[in-house]
């Protein structure tokens, strides 16, 4: 029909101007919703017929609507035509691209197409293909909620609400909702809280997204300090605090809360007036010519401070000094016959004298007598008042004439009767450090056994047969490499008594070598004290000789007010040796680590033999620095010296560690067992001072010792023997329980508290002894140890108690000394003290070891990682954990090819698996 019609045509156009059809609309892109058909239109001028061809193939005549109307400018026909397309038709086609159609105009010139048009279904999916996510972020961080919307036909818009509130971003430079229908908030303000949605809509449909719910909080900071409160005591020690408030800024919205201390207290003294007495009368003075002699005093004792009173009455006296037989010319009385009483005074003097040289060789004599009577016995006798009271504290001063053992040296020895006395006296001592060792003190009588049980206890008695045991029961103490005990056993009595004597008045545990340029580690074996000297802390081509001692005598250090001494007194030297580089000393200590309740202080002895503080633990300072492990102090100094660790109990709760521990031997009757409890510092050098003298007096460890924690409360210490088996034992003399007092646990000297318990068998067959020690603190703490022991030595099972194995290598010098290979620490130094890492290596490589204050120390040294891992040395010399430090190092972020150096590639060297099998 399209040729009939292209034929027909010619003839009904009239005669126009020859030109091809010009388009005045062409179809559009449409869009199906739903269900119903689109129109596509199509105009053109001049046009004879229009036809739509869709997906390449004629669309049928009938299905046009066709329009003519003429252009009134030009004259010429123009021609407008609609189709209608259906969802089905659209859905049925299958094609390589989207269903389309044009149309094509004709003139009597020729035809025209128009552009392709296509024709899509509209749609628009539930789900989205992500949701913005809630978010948390600190205030003025940067937010990014992500959205992307539905797969739809057109592509969906976005739009962002918040808290269903449309957000205009041309409105809010701070907002960005162009990129990619992400939102972003550049810096986050509080406001910006709230919950965000994403709204997708096409000309199908809305579609809502998942709400976000942003929270923008704020961390809180401190406020500056207040002032110092005024000292709670007017007088004498108290304390005073200063607070903060977590305002600067107040936290927000779940922020962290501040973290540190709100309240600082320190200890302060107020001065106390101290009102004025006076001192004692001077002596009268010669007689004046006046006939008057004087005398004064002053107001000195005290003298009046801080607002004390002044002294009342008079500070001179005067009287008349010849009881009023006054020579009338005032002629001095002393000068009337001179002559006289100078002959007088003088034949007093020398028979003075010979009455004194016959007293005295009366005397040597008497005493000579005494001495000889006396070495015939060498036996030493109690006063008898110590054999009434079951517990008493001893106060006496040595005899060194004659016996030193005597108490009592008035006390004549009554041997008549046989008598033993070993009853409970708590003794602050264990040993008498000034025993004789003079042969004749103890010759052994025929009928006399003489065992000597402790410093203060001898048992005597006398037997029908001749008897006389030397031998010293097996001790428990630490010894040699095998860890386990050795036994003393005295081959003879007088070997045994020098013995006790050489051991008991030693002053000091020494140790001495000589180090060099390389450096090395110095320890006194089984006290817990030892010394890291760093490589290149002395010069090359130097060699120094460097000594390391533990005092045992009684510390000079006399702590004042409160403070109590928490470990032993230390000496390094030679003092007047300098380090280039700080060395490591370790002191071991006895208090419960917490800084709400203790403040611990570093103290040194000047050469004048004062002690002045250093500094105090947890002090900001650059001079030395203090580092507090749980049962020990690791200190970095750069002189050498005499120092010591004093704690001062902030409050009641400040705990003083103390080891408790049982030893136990046969008394010389062999019916009598002694227990002996021991209360000492938690500290090694402590208990290996207790096991050296209980080997010696022949005692055995009975249980494990175990751990009392006892509070500065002010209460007493009380040990009790519980559980002894009726029939079998008694106890003598009947005092099962002794307490002792506050003051001496808490301030008592660092030698350990003693308490003595007898204990007496019925009957010999009886070799098996049970009970309880129960040790506790009044209101605080208690301990129950479980004896269970034969009382026969060869039956007796050894407790196993082991101590350092330090006691193989008391010095060791240079790399061996050393747990990290001086290949690898030169290059971990090299690695964390780099400028380039903008100075914050060294600092994380002592916050991973556990070394978070006082940095600005390290900050002072040439090498901050060198000293962090003197420190490392000094803390881990018995566990030298390499792979702790190999986790720390790689927890820091560096490369696993770094860190596998040292724990893989290294550890063939033989200085490194030297260091693994003796740390």
């Amino acid at each position: 029909s399209g040729n009939d019609n292209s034929e027909a045509l010619p003839e009904s156009i009239p005669s126009a101007p020859g030109t091809l059809p010009h388009f005045m609309e062409e179809p559009d892109d449409a869009y199906i919703i739903k269900s119903n058909p689109i129109v596509l239109r199509c105009k053109a001028m001049p046009a004879m017929q229009i036809f739509f061809k869709c997906n390449g193939e004629w669309v049928h005549q009938n299905e046009h609507v066709s329009e003519e109307s003429m252009d009134e400018t030009t004259g010429l026909k123009v021609r407008e035509v609609f189709i209608n397309v259906t969802r089905q038709q659209v859905e049925d086609f299958h094609g390589p691209e989207d269903y389309w159609c044009q149309c094509v105009a004709w003139s009597h010139l020729g035809t025209s197409k128009s552009r392709k048009a296509s024709v899509r279904i509209a749609y628009l999916r539930k789900n989205f293909e992500q949701d913005p996510q809630g978010k948390e972020v600190p205030i003025e961080g940067m937010i990014v909620l992500h959205c992307r919307p539905p797969e739809g036909v057109p592509a969906a818009e976005v739009e962002w609400l918040k808290n269903e509130e449309p957000i205009d971003s041309n409105l809010d430079e701070n907002i960005d909702t162009r990129a990619d229908h992400n939102l972003i908030i550049r810096q986050a303000r509080l406001s910006d809280s709230g919950n965000y949605t994403c709204m997708a809509a096409n000309i199908v449909a809305k579609r809502r997204s998942m709400s976000a719910t942003v929270v923008v909080y704020v961390n809180g900071g401190w406020s500056s300090w207040t002032e110092w409160s005024n000292c709670n005591a007017r007088c004498g020690r108290g304390w005073q605090k200063r607070s903060r408030t977590c305002t600067n800024p107040a936290p927000l919205n779940g922020g962290a809360f501040c973290e540190g201390m709100s309240v600082q207290k320190i200890t302060c003294t107020s001065l106390c007036p101290v009102d004025g007495n006076w001192e004692v009368w001077s002596e009268w003075s010669v007689c004046s010519p006046e006939c008057e002699h004087l005398r004064v005093r002053e107001c000195i004792a005290p003298p009046p401070r801080n607002g004390g009173k002044y002294c009342e009455g008079l500070s001179q006296e005067s009287e008349n000094c010849t009881e009023g037989l006054c020579i009338q010319d005032k002629k001095p009385l002393h000068e009337i016959k001179s002559q006289n009483i100078e002959t007088a005074s003088d034949i007093a003097l020398y028979s003075g004298l010979g009455a004194a040289v016959i007293a005295v060789a009366v005397l040597v004599v008497g005493v000579t007598l005494y001495r000889r009577s006396q070495s015939e016995y060498g036996v030493d006798v109690i006063d008898s008042s110590a054999l009434t009271g079951g517990f008493q504290t001893f106060n006496f001063k040595t005899v060194r004439q004659g016996n030193s053992l005597l108490l009592n040296s008035s006390m004549q020895p009554d041997l008549t009767v046989s008598r033993t006395y070993s009853g409970p006296i708590c003794l602050q001592d264990p040993m008498d450090k000034e025993l004789m060792t003079e042969s004749s003190l103890f010759n052994p009588l025929p009928d006399i056994k003489v065992k000597v049980q402790s410093s203060f206890m001898v048992s005597l008695g006398v037997t029908e047969r001749a008897e006389y045991h030397g031998k010293a029961h097996a001790g428990t103490f630490p010894h040699g490499n095998n860890r386990a005990f050795g036994t003393i056993q005295a081959r003879n009595k007088a070997m045994y008594i020098q013995n006790l004597s050489s051991i008991s008045t030693r002053s000091e545990l020494k140790t001495t070598a000589i180090f060099g340029h390389l450096g090395g580690r110095l320890v006194v074996p089984n006290t817990g004290v030892s010394l890291l000297i760093p490589h290149g802390a002395i010069p090359e081509e130097s060699s120094w000789e460097i000594y390391l001692a533990v005092t045992r005598k009684e510390s000079s250090l006399q702590p004042e007010g409160t403070d109590v001494l928490l470990g032993p007194e230390v000496t390094c030297g030679p003092s007047d040796l300098s380090v280039s580089t700080p060395f490591a000393l370790t002191i071991p200590h006895c208090a419960e680590v917490n800084s709400e309740h203790w403040n611990i202080h570093l103290k040194k002895r000047t050469q004048q033999g004062k002690w002045e503080e250093v500094m105090s633990v947890e002090e900001e300072t650059t001079s030395c620095y203090c580092l507090l492990d749980p049962y020990a102090c690791h200190i970095l100094l750069n002189s050498f010296g005499t120092y010591a660790l004093v704690g001062e109990p902030i409050s009641d709760c400040a705990v003083r560690q103390l080891k408790v521990a049982v030893f136990g031997c046969l008394s010389c009757n062999s019916l009598d067992y002694n227990l002996r409890v021991y209360c000492m510092d938690n500290t090694p050098c402590a208990f290996q001072e207790v096991v050296s003298d209980e080997r010696l007096q022949g005692g055995q460890l009975l249980e494990e010792p175990k751990l009392l924690h006892f509070k500065g409360n002010t209460f007493s210490l009380q040990i009790s023997v519980l559980d002894i088996p009726p029939f079998l034992w008694r106890i003598k003399p009947f005092t099962a329980c002794q307490e002792v007092s506050f003051s001496r646990v808490w301030c008592g000297s660092q030698k350990p508290l003693h308490c003595a318990f007898s204990l007496e068998r019925y009957t010999p067959a009886t070799t098996q002894l049970s009970c309880k020690i129960c040790v506790r603190q009044v209101k605080g703490h208690e301990q129950i140890l479980q004896i269970q022991t034969s009382i026969l030595e060869n039956e007796r099972e050894t407790i196993a108690f082991f101590a350092h194995d330090d006691s193989n290598f008391p010095a060791q010098m240079g790399p061996k000394a050393f747990k990290i290979p001086y290949s690898i620490r030169q290059r971990i130094c090299a690695t964390f003290d780099t400028p380039n890492a903008k100075g914050k290596d060294w600092q994380m490589l002592a916050q991973k070891n556990s070394i978070n204050r006082n940095l600005s120390y390290f900050a002072t040294q040439s090498s901050p990682s060198a000293v962090i891992l003197d420190l490392w040395e000094a803390r881990h010399q018995r566990d030298g954990d390499l792979d702790s430090l190999a986790c720390a190092l790689e927890e820091i972020g560096r490369t696993h090819s770094k860190i596998s150096d040292i724990t893989e590639t290294e550890i063939e060297e033989p200085d490194f698996n030297y260091s693994r099998q003796n740390g």
